[in-house]
């Protein structure tokens, strides 16, 4: 029997000239295969190889084929029905290594052959998988002789896709502690690394979860639970953590240590198949750090159905405010998972605040990395619907402090779109993100951090500056190309059209209002968008579109009304309707977007909370539904497929007390009468208070010359005049798209 504390070694192998398959075990009973189906977590974007649909293919399970890292990905070599499995052949960059492939049956009956490949060279190796004997001889004319898949690995610390590693990086091994005790030590390297570790934690029967002492035996106060596919097992905890792509990650499912330890072929008695990865929140000082804990994967309310948990804490907003690094740190732990436990049915992501950033960029962008989310206190994406709002609550409370009489509280509320006066400060605190000395993590050593005088060449610590890979960087000045413009935007239109505000007070504030300089600070000129930037924004899908990925998945979001707070709170509700706008505007439906919307108190996004728990065993049916579907209609559109899979609880909801109120969720001014609009109101932003679109999708408005005679407000000869020189560059017209708005390149770019 295995111990129950163990080391398991997964990280980056040496460069081999031959590439060998490391099996284990026996082959296993149909309910233990490694999948019924390729599931689209970790399928190819290109076809898996050159054969047919009934013909021999070959497959990378364990991550796409072009993002392998450390060294080992799992394969699956499928042969034709008439085909046996010992008169298959496998290469290897023409090294002959079938001996290490294992039979593998799977539920609906097939055979196929699996083996982990392991010590891949950096860099690119050519998987040939060939029929032999009696097979090759009956091959028909149209059916391949043989198949193959070039495999590319790259270094387990990556970089994979995100781009080149930001400089300085804080390592932060020393400071994360383990479930079951201690902490990971020191790392062995400048990228963070430490060896793998695996422990165990168990649920009491007095409901808390405790170290598992190490031993023969379970202790007398072990809990039972029973699973979402009615396995009662031990509630025993496997933990594994280690470092992948710099970051530290941790996986925790249900096993009994007295059980053989789990590999891809054997599955833990009480895991589910399903994994749930949970993205943290953040976004302030998230650059530069390694971080010292993940969102957390101890979680009773998941682990106690049998769902398999993982996170890392690079996607922790708080660590690490950049989604595309997230993605990249999401493919490399669930390759790591996949190493270690198999290829889940079906990864659901789970997340809150910037937790919700990720999941849905992640779905877009990089299709297959999650295949439905369940988001709460969301927004769209961080650059493109949180940035301009916080930077003009920035510029909004600047001018009522350089103009205290020029506006009263609820007129500046008006013009802000707020639900309260309060929510301006708490928006204009956010806008720290956008100073590179506002908030840098205590980590980052103080000598380190830029200072336009004393180290102008520090460590940048604002949202465009750890977002270089994308935006780039002026060769001029050498600062990040940052696509932030708010040339155009007439601040409170509407307030001025419903009249809270007069003409000549929209104008002064036009006027005065300015924008951000380079390092975030008030500056009386309008903030003027890098072109290079704002193209790479859609170009790259950093500004969320929803017409990737998220089209073809689940999305359900769980608002915690937050739009009254009384100290203000960023987390505002009309943030869930811009992404329903963009989904609505890329596909034509947003069918697959749910809301459901509550009171807020500590601890209401949870799995083991009435709302969030039911959400994420729903979201489970939902995805499961719509696989199943898929398989049997297979010339259906995922989004025929998700609409006709969707369980009857998920439908727009609000709760109102202990009631629920089942109706479609409206913003204001449609809203307005409906009992879960006027329970729980949105209201909206500065930019949309200036005429802009709902969605929030506008990087840098087109521009119009300032033309009294059509404009919406009634302005006299003086005012007219003061208005074409106050807007001399012009005003937005909102009624087409914004400069170089476009739809994304496409699908897993690579920076």
């Amino acid at each position: 029997m295995r111990p129950l504390w163990g080391r398991v070694a997964l990280g980056a192998g040496a460069a081999v000239t031959a590439t060998l398959f490391t099996v284990s075990g026996t082959p296993l009973l149909l309910h233990q295969a490694t999948a019924l189906t390729l599931p689209p977590s970790s399928a190819p974007a290109t076809p898996a190889s050159d054969g047919d649909s009934e013909g021999l293919r070959l497959r990378v399970l364990s991550s796409r084929p072009d993002t392998v890292t450390g060294g080992t990905a799992l394969v699956r070599v499928e042969p034709p029905p008439t085909a046996q499995p010992h008169e298959v052949r496998l290469e290897a960059d023409g090294t002959d290594v079938t001996d290490g492939l294992r039979p593998v049956h799977l539920p609906e009956g097939g055979h196929v052959l699996e083996g982990l490949v392991t010590d891949l060279p950096e860099g690119t190796t050519t998987l040939v998988a060939a029929l032999t004997g009696e097979a090759e001889a009956a091959l028909t004319p149209d059916s391949p002789a043989e198949v193959r898949v070039v495999v590319t690995n790259h270094p387990v610390t990556g970089p994979v896709f995100a781009g080149p590693h930001q400089d300085p990086f804080v390592c932060q091994t020393e400071d994360f502690a383990l479930a079951w005790g201690g902490d990971l030590g020191a790392p062995s390297d400048t990228d963070c690394s430490v060896e793998t570790v695996v422990g165990y934690v168990y649920r009491t029967t007095d409901g808390r979860f405790a170290p598992l002492p190490e031993g023969r035996s379970l202790p007398s106060d072990v809990a039972r639970t029973i699973t979402s596919t009615g396995e009662e097992v031990p509630y025993t905890v496997r933990v594994e953590t280690g470092t992948a792509n710099r970051a530290v990650y941790e996986t925790a499912v249900l096993h009994d240590p007295r059980d053989p330890e789990p590999d891809p072929w054997t599955a833990p008695e009480g895991w589910n198949r399903r994994l749930v990865y949970k993205f943290g929140g953040g976004c302030p000082g998230g650059w530069f750090v390694q971080g010292k804990r993940t969102a957390g994967v101890v979680d009773h309310g998941m682990l106690s159905q049998g769902y398999a948990v993982a996170s890392a804490s690079l996607n922790v907003f708080g660590h690490n405010c950049d989604d595309l690094l997230a993605a990249e740190t999401t493919s490399a732990v669930k390759e790591r998972f996949a190493l270690s436990h198999g290829v889940p049915d079906h990864t659901l992501g789970w997340g809150s605040s910037g937790g919700a950033y990720q999941a849905h960029q992640i779905s877009d962008n990089y299709p297959g990395l999650l295949d439905g989310i369940v988001v709460s206190q969301s927004y769209p994406d961080v650059g493109f619907s949180t940035v301009p709002a916080v930077s003009d609550a920035l510029l909004l409370r600047s001018y009522a402090e350089a103009h205290p009489d020029a506006l009263t509280r609820e007129q500046l509320r008006a013009v802000s779109g707020f639900g309260t006066w309060e929510g301006i400060g708490a928006m204009a605190d956010a806008a720290a993100r956008l100073d590179p000395r506002g908030v840098c993590p205590s980590a980052l050593p103080p000598e380190e951090r830029y200072h336009p005088q004393d180290n102008p060449d520090g460590a940048r610590c604002d949202v465009f500056s750890h977002a270089r890979n994308v935006y780039g960087t002026d060769p001029d000045t050498g600062l990040p190309r940052r696509p932030l413009d708010n040339v155009g935007v007439q601040y409170g239109l509407s307030a001025l059209l419903d009249g809270d505000i007069d003409v000549d007070r929209f104008l002064h504030l036009n006027e005065h209002v300015g924008g951000l300089d380079e390092d975030g600070a008030v500056v009386p000129e309008r903030t003027v968008g890098d072109p290079v930037a704002v193209r790479a924004a859609h170009d790259s899908g950093r500004l969320l579109h929803g017409g990737g990925g998220l089209a073809d998945i689940p999305v359900v979001d769980h608002r915690p009304h937050q739009d009254h707070a009384p100290d203000g709170d960023i987390h505002m509700r009309y943030h869930s309707f811009s992404t329903r706008e963009r989904l609505s505007a890329a596909n034509g439906t947003a069918d697959n977007h749910v809301m459901l919307v509550e009171e807020h108190r500590g601890g209401v996004f949870s799995a083991d909370q009435p709302v969030a728990g039911r959400a994420l065993t729903e979201l489970d049916a939902w995805v499961t539904g719509a696989a199943e579907l898929a398989l049997a209609d297979p010339g259906g559109t995922p989004a025929d497929h998700l609409r006709r899979s969707r369980p009857e609880w998920l439908t727009d909801s609000c709760w109102i007390g202990d009631e629920r109120v089942v109706a479609p969720q409206l913003p204001l001014p449609e809203g307005r009468g409906d009992r879960c609009a006027d329970a729980f109101p949105t209201y909206g932003s500065p930019r949309i208070g200036a005429g802009g679109p709902l969605a929030s999708d506008v990087v840098k408005c087109r521009l119009t010359e300032f033309d009294e005679a059509a404009h919406p407000a009634e302005f006299d000869d003086a005012q007219a005049e003061r208005a074409r020189e106050v807007f001399a560059d012009g005003v937005c017209d909102w009624s087409r798209p914004g400069e170089g708005q476009r739809p994304p390149r496409g699908p897993w770019q690579s920076f």
